[in-house]
């Protein structure tokens, strides 16, 4: 037989067909810029990324400084707008210092690959995001992996480690149910055996704390000197990038050592003025974060009185269980198509293996949003979603 290369990825073909008998088929769903869809999929929690405040900044800094960063963060790829805001957000957080990523998943990939290595451990909660879990394997470093919320193993996994260096690696809320961990005891397990905390607040931060200052400080652990926070800019702040707040000395060493930091492209300037203008916003009117948890508790309560399994959140995502993948991706498409968009989440995504929605809550949504959500939820659901 001649050579032709065209049986290479033939395996590929063998792959999608398992995942369409499995139900679990991907594909992208653009959206408009006019869409009336109400939103409850995305993660623009503070309801800041249409801000006129923060969209301005943005059209603003593209046209002052250009459509892209020009260069890595070491080269050409820092503006002042990069240094401004990494002052504010140390500031804000009440962290020493701050280091701005293009993305919350290069801030996760570098400091864990930049705190850990060959010869050290890392001990996970088993519901990590993708991008710790990538960071993790990426490091070299000895992995542990505990059950979900177990603070007892992960202290117990230390005290049994054989190597001098070791970092918990766990989000502040988990990104599937919306459940907080335990992080006073993980941070009194680090402390006592002497390990790094490393905490993504992606879904923490601008929810939770004092004014939106995010899980960690709401803990009392952001000025902790063995603690590191990482968070994105694209959710409750509603543009684009991920930065790490913590000791200065770290985030020192994560400039000099983060290939994600080192080797990537520099933010754009257009989303380092939004993520700044959403940040002032957030301080002028504190009282949003308090209204996403409010308004998530309330669709959540009345989604279980419903007699669905829909988690109680923490911040402000909620899930509700659905009988198979499949039922999933329907009861998704049947609420688009009835003017709600919810996020259909399926394995690999979900650690529990169980499919449900995801659905995210914002501060801007009104009394008559989360009564259309409940409707067209109940009403699209597929036969075994409710328990009554």
């Amino acid at each position: 037989m001649t050579a032709t290369g065209e049986q290479v990825f033939d395996w590929i073909d063998a792959r999608a067909e398992d995942r369409r008998r499995a139900g679990l088929t991907r594909q992208l769903r653009p959206r408009g810029a006019d869409s009336t869809l109400l939103d409850l999929a995305g993660n623009d929690y503070l309801g800041l990324s249409r801000d006129k405040r923060v969209a301005g900044a943005a059209a603003a800094a593209a046209l002052r400084w250009g459509a892209g960063s020009t260069g890595s963060r070491l080269v050409t790829g820092t503006t002042e707008l990069h240094t401004e805001l990494e002052h504010a957000l140390a500031a804000f957080c009440g962290a020493q210092a701050a280091l701005v990523f293009s993305s919350g998943f290069a801030a996760n990939l570098g400091a864990i690959t930049a705190l850990s290595g060959k010869g050290s451990a890392i001990v996970t909660d088993a519901y990590i995001h993708a991008s710790l879990i990538d960071g993790c394997r990426l490091s070299r470093a000895d992995i542990a992996v505990m059950n979900h919320g177990d603070a007892k193993s992960i202290k117990h996994a230390l005290s049994t480690r054989r190597t001098e260096h070791a970092l918990v690696v766990t989000d502040s809320v988990f990104s599937v149910d919306g459940d907080l961990a335990p992080l006073p005891a993980l941070a009194e397990a680090c402390r006592e055996h002497n390990a790094g905390l490393l905490i993504d607040d992606a879904h923490g931060f601008g929810v939770l704390g004092e004014g939106g200052r995010g899980a960690v400080a709401e803990a009392g652990l952001i000025k902790e000197p063995n603690v590191i926070t990482t968070i994105t800019l694209s959710k409750s702040l509603g543009a684009q990038g991920g930065a790490v707040v913590g000791p200065r000395r770290v985030i020192r060493h994560l400039l000099e050592t983060a290939r994600t930091f080192i080797f990537d492209t520099g933010l754009a300037p257009a989303s380092a003025a939004a993520a700044l203008a959403a940040l002032n916003a957030l301080k002028e009117e504190p009282e949003r974060p308090t209204r996403v948890r409010d308004n998530a508790m309330t669709l959540a309560m009345r989604l279980r009185e419903a007699g669905f399994r829909a988690s109680l959140p923490d911040a402000a995502v909620i899930s509700v269980q659905a009988p198979s993948p499949s039922d999933a991706l329907s009861w998704a498409d049947e609420c688009r198509a009835a003017g709600v968009w919810v996020g259909c989440f399926r394995p690999p995504s979900v650690p529990d293996k169980i499919s449900r929605l995801r659905l995210t809550v914002r501060a801007d949504l009104t009394e008559s949003d989360i009564d259309k959500a409940v409707d067209v939820i109940v009403r699209c659901a597929p036969p075994g979603a409710a328990q009554r």
